[in-house]
Protein backbone atom coordinates (compact mmCIF):
# COMPACT_ATOMS: atom_id res chain seq x y z
CA UNK A 1 0.00 0.00 0.00
CA UNK A 2 1.37 3.30 -1.03
CA UNK A 3 0.47 6.37 0.90
CA UNK A 4 1.72 10.13 0.93
CA UNK A 5 3.14 12.33 3.44
CA UNK A 6 1.37 15.35 1.28
CA UNK A 7 -1.11 14.06 -0.78
CA UNK A 8 -2.83 17.83 -1.07
CA UNK A 9 -0.20 18.19 -3.67
CA UNK A 10 -1.80 15.50 -6.08
CA UNK A 11 -3.33 17.95 -6.95
CA UNK A 12 -0.73 19.60 -8.98
CA UNK A 13 -1.69 16.33 -11.30
CA UNK A 14 -4.71 18.58 -12.58
CA UNK A 15 -1.92 20.22 -14.96
CA UNK A 16 -1.69 17.29 -16.90
CA UNK A 17 -4.85 17.79 -18.99
CA UNK A 18 -4.13 21.67 -19.17
CA UNK A 19 -0.40 21.20 -20.45
CA UNK A 20 -1.62 18.45 -23.08
CA UNK A 21 -4.70 20.55 -24.08
CA UNK A 22 -2.04 23.55 -24.96
CA UNK A 23 0.28 20.99 -27.01
CA UNK A 24 -3.10 20.19 -28.68
CA UNK A 25 -3.80 23.87 -29.12
CA UNK A 26 -0.21 24.71 -30.14
CA UNK A 27 -0.45 22.04 -32.98
CA UNK A 28 -3.86 23.38 -34.26
CA UNK A 29 -2.84 26.85 -34.34
CA UNK A 30 0.50 25.57 -36.51
CA UNK A 31 -1.46 23.62 -38.77
CA UNK A 32 -3.66 26.98 -39.75
CA UNK A 33 -1.03 28.73 -40.06
CA UNK A 34 0.97 26.22 -42.54
CA UNK A 35 -2.52 25.96 -44.68
CA UNK A 36 -1.82 29.93 -45.33
CA UNK A 37 1.21 28.79 -47.42
CA UNK A 38 -0.78 25.89 -49.15
CA UNK A 39 -1.88 22.27 -49.11
CA UNK A 40 -0.07 20.46 -46.39
CA UNK A 41 0.57 17.35 -48.23
CA UNK A 42 2.30 19.34 -50.51
CA UNK A 43 4.33 21.56 -48.13
CA UNK A 44 5.11 18.02 -46.28
CA UNK A 45 7.90 17.56 -49.13
CA UNK A 46 9.64 21.37 -48.34
CA UNK A 47 9.95 20.05 -44.48
CA UNK A 48 11.87 16.46 -44.72
CA UNK A 49 13.07 16.64 -41.39
CA UNK A 50 9.92 17.33 -39.72
CA UNK A 51 7.96 14.17 -38.09
CA UNK A 52 5.09 13.55 -37.33
CA UNK A 53 5.34 11.72 -34.24
CA UNK A 54 8.16 13.04 -32.04
CA UNK A 55 6.28 15.73 -31.12
CA UNK A 56 3.82 13.45 -29.27
CA UNK A 57 6.19 11.41 -28.16
CA UNK A 58 8.17 14.83 -26.72
CA UNK A 59 4.89 15.51 -25.36
CA UNK A 60 4.20 12.20 -23.63
CA UNK A 61 7.43 12.52 -22.29
CA UNK A 62 7.02 16.02 -20.81
CA UNK A 63 3.50 14.33 -19.09
CA UNK A 64 5.42 11.41 -17.16
CA UNK A 65 8.05 13.58 -15.84
CA UNK A 66 5.75 15.93 -14.52
CA UNK A 67 3.46 13.29 -13.05
CA UNK A 68 6.85 11.69 -11.68
CA UNK A 69 8.09 15.19 -10.16
CA UNK A 70 4.32 16.07 -8.80
CA UNK A 71 4.45 12.24 -7.39
CA UNK A 72 7.87 13.00 -5.77
CA UNK A 73 6.84 16.08 -3.94
CA UNK A 74 3.95 14.18 -2.44
CA UNK A 75 6.23 11.49 -0.16
CA UNK A 76 5.13 8.63 -0.96
CA UNK A 77 5.85 5.94 1.56
CA UNK A 78 5.29 2.00 1.19
CA UNK A 79 3.65 -0.09 3.76
CA UNK A 80 6.51 -0.52 5.98
CA UNK A 81 5.17 -0.48 9.74
CA UNK A 82 3.06 -1.88 12.24
CA UNK A 83 0.10 0.36 11.02
CA UNK A 84 -1.92 -0.01 7.38
CA UNK A 85 -0.62 3.22 6.44
CA UNK A 86 2.84 2.07 6.84
CA UNK A 87 3.46 4.15 10.24
CA UNK A 88 4.56 3.12 13.74
CA UNK A 89 2.54 5.10 16.47
CA UNK A 90 4.34 5.24 19.61
CA UNK A 91 4.28 7.42 22.91
CA UNK A 92 6.65 9.81 22.88
CA UNK A 93 7.46 12.61 25.60
CA UNK A 94 8.76 15.83 24.73
CA UNK A 95 7.80 19.53 24.49
CA UNK A 96 6.47 21.93 21.41
CA UNK A 97 9.65 24.24 19.37
CA UNK A 98 8.63 26.54 16.94
CA UNK A 99 11.49 28.11 15.14
CA UNK A 100 11.28 31.99 13.94
CA UNK A 101 13.77 32.67 10.86
CA UNK A 102 14.66 35.96 10.52
CA UNK A 103 14.77 35.96 5.94
CA UNK A 104 15.41 40.03 5.66
CA UNK A 105 17.88 41.07 2.85
CA UNK A 106 19.95 42.04 6.17
CA UNK A 107 20.39 38.11 6.41
CA UNK A 108 22.49 37.43 3.41
CA UNK A 109 25.24 39.81 4.83
CA UNK A 110 28.54 38.00 6.44
CA UNK A 111 27.94 36.48 9.61
CA UNK A 112 31.56 37.64 9.95
CA UNK A 113 33.73 41.00 9.54
CA UNK A 114 34.77 39.89 6.44
CA UNK A 115 32.24 40.57 3.92
CA UNK A 116 33.36 37.24 2.03
CA UNK A 117 32.29 35.11 4.97
CA UNK A 118 29.38 32.82 5.18
CA UNK A 119 26.29 34.67 4.76
CA UNK A 120 24.03 34.49 8.40
CA UNK A 121 21.15 32.74 6.18
CA UNK A 122 23.46 29.92 5.83
CA UNK A 123 24.95 30.38 9.18
CA UNK A 124 21.40 30.14 10.83
CA UNK A 125 20.25 26.99 8.33
CA UNK A 126 23.59 25.28 9.83
CA UNK A 127 22.63 25.97 13.27
CA UNK A 128 18.87 24.85 12.88
CA UNK A 129 19.63 21.87 11.25
CA UNK A 130 22.17 20.79 13.97
CA UNK A 131 19.18 21.82 16.61
CA UNK A 132 16.88 19.74 14.79
CA UNK A 133 19.58 16.66 15.04
CA UNK A 134 19.04 17.27 18.71
CA UNK A 135 15.66 16.69 18.79
CA UNK A 136 14.30 12.96 19.36
CA UNK A 137 10.86 13.28 20.86
CA UNK A 138 9.72 16.90 20.62
CA UNK A 139 7.55 18.54 18.21
CA UNK A 140 8.44 21.37 16.03
CA UNK A 141 7.39 23.80 13.64
CA UNK A 142 8.77 26.87 11.18
CA UNK A 143 7.77 30.75 10.81
CA UNK A 144 9.80 32.58 8.45
CA UNK A 145 9.94 36.54 8.43
CA UNK A 146 10.85 39.61 6.91
CA UNK A 147 8.50 42.60 6.95
CA UNK A 148 5.74 39.93 7.48
CA UNK A 149 5.81 36.44 9.06
CA UNK A 150 4.66 33.21 7.64
CA UNK A 151 4.10 29.56 8.77
CA UNK A 152 6.42 27.46 6.72
CA UNK A 153 5.82 24.39 8.75
CA UNK A 154 2.81 23.64 11.05
CA UNK A 155 3.88 22.03 14.20
CA UNK A 156 5.05 18.33 13.32
CA UNK A 157 7.37 15.64 14.79
CA UNK A 158 8.48 15.00 11.26
CA UNK A 159 11.75 15.91 10.99
CA UNK A 160 12.51 14.91 7.77
CA UNK A 161 9.89 17.79 6.67
CA UNK A 162 10.97 20.47 8.85
CA UNK A 163 15.14 19.79 7.34
CA UNK A 164 13.48 19.73 4.27
CA UNK A 165 11.20 22.88 4.09
CA UNK A 166 14.16 24.44 5.80
CA UNK A 167 16.99 23.88 3.13
CA UNK A 168 14.38 25.43 0.67
CA UNK A 169 14.63 29.14 2.80
CA UNK A 170 15.59 32.09 0.69
CA UNK A 171 15.14 35.98 1.10
CA UNK A 172 12.30 36.08 -1.63
CA UNK A 173 10.01 33.97 0.39
CA UNK A 174 8.73 37.00 2.35
CA UNK A 175 8.02 39.76 -0.38
CA UNK A 176 7.81 42.69 2.59
CA UNK A 177 11.00 43.75 4.04
CA UNK A 178 11.89 44.64 7.36
CA UNK A 179 12.19 42.53 10.26
CA UNK A 180 9.08 42.07 12.42
CA UNK A 181 10.38 40.04 15.34
CA UNK A 182 7.26 40.92 17.74
CA UNK A 183 4.94 39.42 14.85
CA UNK A 184 6.53 36.55 14.41
CA UNK A 185 6.80 35.34 17.87
CA UNK A 186 3.27 36.12 17.96
CA UNK A 187 1.86 34.11 15.14
CA UNK A 188 4.43 31.08 16.82
CA UNK A 189 2.11 31.44 19.86
CA UNK A 190 -0.89 30.77 18.27
CA UNK A 191 1.12 27.90 16.51
CA UNK A 192 1.13 25.72 19.20
CA UNK A 193 -1.22 22.95 20.22
CA UNK A 194 -3.59 23.07 23.62
CA UNK A 195 -1.71 20.63 25.26
CA UNK A 196 -1.00 22.93 28.42
CA UNK A 197 0.91 20.07 29.80
CA UNK A 198 3.67 19.87 27.27
CA UNK A 199 6.16 22.50 27.46
CA UNK A 200 6.87 24.84 24.77
CA UNK A 201 9.82 27.31 23.76
CA UNK A 202 9.92 29.81 20.50
CA UNK A 203 13.76 29.99 19.24
CA UNK A 204 14.11 33.02 17.23
CA UNK A 205 17.34 32.88 15.04
CA UNK A 206 17.62 36.84 13.60
CA UNK A 207 20.66 39.83 13.19
CA UNK A 208 18.57 41.88 15.60
CA UNK A 209 18.02 44.79 13.64
CA UNK A 210 14.22 45.15 14.49
CA UNK A 211 12.45 47.99 13.17
CA UNK A 212 8.64 46.53 13.20
CA UNK A 213 7.35 45.95 16.16
CA UNK A 214 7.80 46.09 20.03
CA UNK A 215 9.31 42.56 20.13
CA UNK A 216 10.43 43.03 23.90
CA UNK A 217 6.57 43.17 24.78
CA UNK A 218 5.82 40.63 22.60
CA UNK A 219 8.28 38.48 24.17
CA UNK A 220 6.85 39.06 27.45
CA UNK A 221 3.00 38.13 27.15
CA UNK A 222 4.63 34.75 25.68
CA UNK A 223 6.51 34.44 29.08
CA UNK A 224 3.54 35.02 31.01
CA UNK A 225 1.36 32.88 28.81
CA UNK A 226 4.30 29.71 30.31
CA UNK A 227 5.93 30.29 26.83
CA UNK A 228 10.23 30.25 26.72
CA UNK A 229 11.43 32.42 24.08
CA UNK A 230 15.12 31.88 23.11
CA UNK A 231 17.44 33.91 20.44
CA UNK A 232 20.13 33.45 18.33
CA UNK A 233 21.82 36.21 17.63
CA UNK A 234 24.21 36.53 13.88
CA UNK A 235 26.50 38.81 12.96
CA UNK A 236 28.70 41.37 13.92
CA UNK A 237 28.66 44.44 15.87
CA UNK A 238 31.04 45.95 12.98
CA UNK A 239 28.45 45.00 10.91
CA UNK A 240 28.29 43.76 6.57
CA UNK A 241 27.48 44.59 3.74
CA UNK A 242 24.70 42.74 2.05
CA UNK A 243 25.14 41.33 -1.54
CA UNK A 244 23.01 41.81 -4.39
CA UNK A 245 24.25 38.64 -6.11
CA UNK A 246 25.71 40.74 -8.99
CA UNK A 247 29.17 41.26 -7.66
CA UNK A 248 28.03 44.62 -5.87
CA UNK A 249 26.17 45.65 -2.59
CA UNK A 250 23.03 46.91 -1.65
CA UNK A 251 22.52 50.25 -1.76
CA UNK A 252 20.27 53.30 0.63
CA UNK A 253 17.94 55.06 -2.08
CA UNK A 254 17.94 58.27 -0.06
CA UNK A 255 21.62 58.07 0.07
CA UNK A 256 23.41 56.18 -2.28
CA UNK A 257 25.56 54.74 0.48
CA UNK A 258 26.50 51.05 0.54
CA UNK A 259 23.95 49.60 3.15
CA UNK A 260 25.82 48.15 6.67
CA UNK A 261 23.82 45.58 8.47
CA UNK A 262 24.70 45.31 12.45
CA UNK A 263 23.93 42.75 15.17
CA UNK A 264 21.90 44.78 17.42
CA UNK A 265 22.88 42.24 20.50
CA UNK A 266 21.47 44.57 22.86
CA UNK A 267 17.46 43.90 21.63
CA UNK A 268 18.34 40.11 20.91
CA UNK A 269 19.26 39.59 24.57
CA UNK A 270 16.46 42.44 25.74
CA UNK A 271 14.13 39.78 23.95
CA UNK A 272 15.39 36.49 25.34
CA UNK A 273 15.41 38.18 28.93
CA UNK A 274 11.51 39.22 28.38
CA UNK A 275 10.87 36.12 27.19
CA UNK A 276 12.45 33.96 30.01
CA UNK A 277 14.52 32.55 27.71
CA UNK A 278 18.51 32.56 26.72
CA UNK A 279 20.10 34.83 24.25
CA UNK A 280 23.11 32.82 22.55
CA UNK A 281 25.60 34.57 19.75
CA UNK A 282 25.24 32.17 16.76
CA UNK A 283 29.14 32.14 16.22
CA UNK A 284 29.28 30.84 19.57
CA UNK A 285 31.07 26.88 19.48
CA UNK A 286 28.60 26.33 22.39
CA UNK A 287 25.50 27.96 20.76
CA UNK A 288 23.73 24.90 19.77
CA UNK A 289 24.20 22.66 23.18
CA UNK A 290 22.98 25.96 25.20
CA UNK A 291 19.64 26.24 23.54
CA UNK A 292 19.16 22.61 24.05
CA UNK A 293 20.01 22.63 27.69
CA UNK A 294 17.39 25.37 28.42
CA UNK A 295 15.34 23.07 26.42
CA UNK A 296 15.60 20.65 28.69
CA UNK A 297 14.23 22.21 31.60
CA UNK A 298 10.77 22.55 30.39
CA UNK A 299 8.38 19.86 31.22
CA UNK A 300 7.66 17.28 29.14
CA UNK A 301 4.74 15.27 27.85
CA UNK A 302 3.41 12.38 26.05
CA UNK A 303 1.93 12.51 22.91
CA UNK A 304 1.51 9.72 20.02
CA UNK A 305 4.00 9.82 17.24
CA UNK A 306 3.76 8.38 13.70
CA UNK A 307 7.27 7.09 12.64
CA UNK A 308 8.20 5.99 9.42
CA UNK A 309 10.94 3.93 8.88
CA UNK A 310 13.59 4.94 6.29
CA UNK A 311 13.11 2.15 4.28
CA UNK A 312 9.38 2.97 3.72
CA UNK A 313 10.37 6.04 2.20
CA UNK A 314 9.77 5.89 -1.79
CA UNK A 315 11.18 9.45 -2.52
CA UNK A 316 14.35 8.09 -3.47
CA UNK A 317 13.09 5.77 -6.19
CA UNK A 318 10.88 8.47 -7.71
CA UNK A 319 13.39 11.22 -8.13
CA UNK A 320 15.82 8.36 -9.00
CA UNK A 321 12.88 7.83 -12.15
CA UNK A 322 12.16 10.89 -12.86
CA UNK A 323 16.00 11.92 -13.40
CA UNK A 324 16.15 9.15 -15.80
CA UNK A 325 12.72 10.45 -17.62
CA UNK A 326 14.88 14.04 -17.38
CA UNK A 327 17.90 12.61 -19.34
CA UNK A 328 15.62 10.26 -22.03
CA UNK A 329 13.64 14.17 -22.65
CA UNK A 330 16.73 15.86 -23.66
CA UNK A 331 17.88 13.18 -25.70
CA UNK A 332 14.91 12.66 -27.82
CA UNK A 333 14.18 15.48 -30.23
CA UNK A 334 10.89 16.55 -32.23
CA UNK A 335 12.98 15.97 -35.78
CA UNK A 336 13.00 12.50 -37.89
CA UNK A 337 15.57 9.97 -36.56
CA UNK A 338 18.08 9.51 -39.16
CA UNK A 339 18.00 5.54 -38.37
CA UNK A 340 14.65 5.10 -38.51
CA UNK A 341 14.02 7.36 -42.01
CA UNK A 342 14.51 3.64 -43.82
CA UNK A 343 11.75 2.36 -41.79
CA UNK A 344 7.82 3.13 -42.56
CA UNK A 345 6.09 2.03 -39.50
CA UNK A 346 2.14 3.38 -40.23
CA UNK A 347 2.30 3.40 -43.86
CA UNK A 348 0.37 1.10 -46.22
CA UNK A 349 1.05 -1.63 -48.97
CA UNK A 350 0.06 -0.53 -52.72
CA UNK A 351 0.33 -3.13 -55.18
CA UNK A 352 2.33 -5.58 -52.71
CA UNK A 353 4.66 -2.65 -52.56
CA UNK A 354 5.47 -0.13 -49.81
Amino acid sequence: MITFAYPHLLYLLLLLPVVFGLFLWARYSRKRKLMRYGRPEVIAHLMPEVSKYMPWVKMAMSLLIIATLVIMLARPRATGGLEADGAETKMSRGIEVMICLDVSNSMLASSTDDDRGISRLQRSKHILEKLIDKMTDDKVGLIVFAGDAYTQLPITSDYISAKMFLNSITTDMVPTQGTAIGSAIEMAMNSFTPNDEMGKAIVVITDGENFEDNAVEVAKRAADAGIQVDVIGLGTARGARIPTGKGTYMLNPMTGEEVVTKHDETTAAEIAKAGKGIYVNGASNSAISAIDDKMDELAKAEFERKSFSPQSEQFPIVAFIALILLVIDCIVVTRKISWLKKYRFFSKEEGGKK
